[in-house]
């Protein structure tokens, strides 16, 4: 051969092996957004999370962002015009705390991915691992208005494993619909459910051991930590990268914990270890301590009234959400469950209700943020989506009414400005084979 034919079958071979090289970051997105058609929808009421609703105001959407919001805009020649006078739009729904596809529909053993129950630290467990994109809950989520979610393992060990944001679209992997860039969290959890799940034989059984689980794990991943800023070789673990990526500020964190006394402690624990707590979900104590989590600038996700269905759930109050915004607390809406993700807008609502009959009020503004741009801030993806602004992701809910209307429903879903859901359309739409035979529970819309 020459040498110019060598040059050359060396060149395609550099190229194929830059092709095949592992990925730097291992699992990559692949998720693209579909083609999209460009549509006006006019004279709505648009809560857009950033500011005060506008009125009587138009929406332009092109190639899948946000163009334009404002009084007469002038619709491109190819556009689709949408008459939503007398209508709402609001961002896409964000839920900060999803099982959906971890513990998918239909509830049979084999599905139920959600809890690797084999040691009180699972850290090394990523649930985008177990996550099956074709559970219906996924669907019925978007006509909810659910644009994206953070997909949580449960709650059965102190570390549960790495969380993973993904956009909620029809998809044959995970991969296709994880959110590109987002930054990993880690499920920690506090008080019973460590206990009464501990592995047969193994700890924790109380409390002080949940404390002193944490505590063992983080020095560990302190000194992994330290290896690796030194650049000392040492034994890849899987375990100790996620904890590690904890202190380096690479990993936020999601904690499971209800009672204001252990949140407490577990804000102790962060100061021991360096690391920032990013948000406390459930934390139906939060009313409790609202003052320490504004000030330590500690986000909390919670439900609107749900309480009572274990000891340490007893002592909540239906004000607690208000509570919360009025503290200065980030606060946030989330479900923890394949129903009630379908119906956070009411959560919401809910809530606003719940300040009403407190003689105060929680406005519209106010509300809409716990559900769009507060979670997508703390997902770290709030450039992009979780409020409607030229330039952002065209994620758009188009409502029937006022969104915390018991009478409100997402008429119109668009994700990266694709339709994905059009109530008009949508009984032409095969449901999935998957909800055959379910109970009503799980179909529920």
């Amino acid at each position: 051969m020459t040498p110019r034919v060598l040059v050359l079958i060396a060149s395609l071979m550099f190229g194929f092996c830059q092709a095949w090289a592992a990925p730097e970051t291992p699992y990559p997105s692949t998720y693209k957004p579909a083609a999209s058609q460009t549509a006006l929808i006019k004279g709505a009421n648009i809560l857009t999370a950033e500011g005060p609703v506008q009125e009587n105001t138009d929406l332009l959407i092109q190639d899948g962002k946000i163009v334009a919001i404002g009084q007469n805009l002038i619709a491109p020649a190819n556009a689709i015009i949408m008459d939503a006078r007398g209508k709402w739009v609001t961002p896409g729904i964000i839920d900060i705390h999803s099982h959906l596809g971890v513990f998918s529909s239909p509830g049979v053993p084999s599905m139920r991915n959600g809890n690797e129950k084999t040691s009180k630290n699972t850290a090394e467990v990523w649930a985008e691992h177990s996550i099956w994109p074709q559970d219906p809950g996924f669907e019925l989520a978007r006509k909810g208005g659910v644009t994206t979610l953070a997909i949580l393992p449960g709650s059965a060990n102190l570390f549960g494993g790495r969380s993973v944001t993904v956009k909620n679209v029809p998809s044959v992997s995970v991969q296709g619909m994880k959110f590109p860039d987002a930054p990993y969290g880690l499920k920690m959890a506090c008080g019973e459910n460590p206990i009464f799940y501990a592995a047969r034989g193994n700890d924790p059984f109380t409390r002080m051991g949940n404390m002193a689980g944490y505590r063992s794990a983080f020095i560990d991943a302190q000194a992994y930590l330290e290896k690796q800023q030194r650049g000392e070789k040492q034994k890849r673990d899987l375990r100790l990268e996620t904890l590690a990526g904890v202190l380096s500020g690479e990993i936020t964190t999601h904690i499971h914990c209800y009672r204001a006394d252990e949140m407490m402690q577990m804000i102790d624990l962060s100061k021991e270890f360096g690391f920032k707590i990013g948000t406390f979900h459930h934390a139906t104590e939060a009313y409790k301590i609202a003052d320490t989590l504004a000030e330590e600038g500690i986000a909390v996700a919670t439900w609107a009234d749900r309480w009572g269905f274990k000891l340490e759930a007893y002592d909540a109050v239906p004000l607690n959400v208000a509570a919360l915004e009025w503290a200065g607390v980030h606060t946030m809406l989330h479900s923890d469950s394949a129903i009630l993700v379908q119906r956070l807008n009411l959560e919401a609502g809910m809530a606003m209700a719940s300040a009403r009959h407190a003689d105060r009020e929680i406005s519209r503004e106010e509300a809409i943020r716990w559900i769009t741009i507060n979670p997508a801030i703390k997902l770290g993806i709030d450039d992009r989506t979780g409020s409607l602004k030229e330039g952002k992701m065209a994620d758009i809910v188009l409502w029937s009414d006022d969104p915390f209307s018991v009478y409100a429903v997402a008429e119109k879903v668009f994700i990266d400005g694709v339709l994905l859901v059009d109530r008009e359309a949508d009984e032409a739409e095969p449901e999935s084979d998957f909800l055959v035979g379910q109970s009503v529970r799980e179909m529920a819309q």
